[in-house]
């Protein structure tokens, strides 16, 4: 049996006759850490055995170094990180009203070098962006979530929840379909959790690295055999959004670890 018929045959067996669940209650909401094993949790909650931490590090460098045509830092406009900082991951996506839509962290941050900086943005999924993006969410560790409460989000929640419930892919399947009706099973040993996002960017065992929401998104969207969208997509913002605005008052936990 192939792999791809493998994790098939493990969908069929989660999503077949079970009566489904629906949308999880708020109150019933919770972070992956909640499914993890014990070796797994003790990783993220020791800093010092946490290999996210390595990144904050290297954002926390990158925040003081001068860069682009304006020789500026990110310290420049924005001073100590852990005061200015502190919340404004746990809003992410947010309504940027210039551009007339939402804005993930990672855009954010490329926008405040491109204007401010006057530099190139970095690279999706490059160190720089990640260690910078994983820097600024950890000032929000402990921070209750609250993306989403903005008024003119609203359609863009919308289109995300949207998207959440969509069936595609060869497999047939939508988002809903593990993390809202079949979370605490197991899928190919790993456990299946209510995709809460309260730790990215987080480092994955899987990946032996740091990495953000949209590439865990796109890695999903393949593993159901469905055409990924690219990185930034308005459907990706999307997705992040719907999928931040109902982790709303879970806490922070950058940068989390997982399986």
């Amino acid at each position: 049996m192939t792999v791809w018929r493998a994790i098939a045959a493990a969908l069929l067996v989660i999503t077949g006759p079970a009566l489904l669940a629906g949308e999880i209650p708020p109150d019933a909401r919770r972070s992956g850490y909640s499914f993890m094993g014990p070796d797994t949790r003790a990783m993220q909650d020791d800093d010092t055995s946490n290999p996210g931490m390595l990144f904050v590090l290297d954002g926390e460098a990158l925040w003081g170094k001068k860069t682009g045509d304006a020789g500026k830092a990110c310290a420049d406009c924005h001073g100590d990180a852990r005061s200015s900082m502190k919340g404004v991951a746990a809003r992410y996506p947010s309504f940027d009203r210039q551009l007339g839509r939402p804005v993930t962290l990672d855009q954010r941050i490329n926008l405040c070098r491109a204007n401010q900086q006057q530099t190139t943005p970095l690279p999706y999924e490059s160190r720089d962006l990640l260690a910078l993006s994983a820097f600024v969410a950890h000032q929000s560790r402990g921070v209750l979530i609250t993306a989403g409460e903005d008024p003119e989000l609203k359609p863009f929640v919308q289109q995300g929840h949207d998207l959440f419930v969509q069936r595609e892919g060869q497999l047939n399947l939508a988002c809903t379909n593990c993390h809202d009706d079949n979370f605490d099973k197991r899928l190919a040993g790993a456990p299946i959790t209510q995709a809460q996002p309260t730790g990215y960017p987080l480092y994955r065992l899987e990946w032996q690295t740091l990495g953000s929401i949209e590439r865990r998104l796109r890695s999903c969207m393949s593993g159901v055999r469905a055409q990924a969208y690219d990185y930034g997509s308005p459907e990706l913002v999307a997705l992040e959004l719907y999928l931040m605005s109902r982790a709303r008052g879970l806490p922070m936990e950058t940068p989390a670890v997982r399986p």
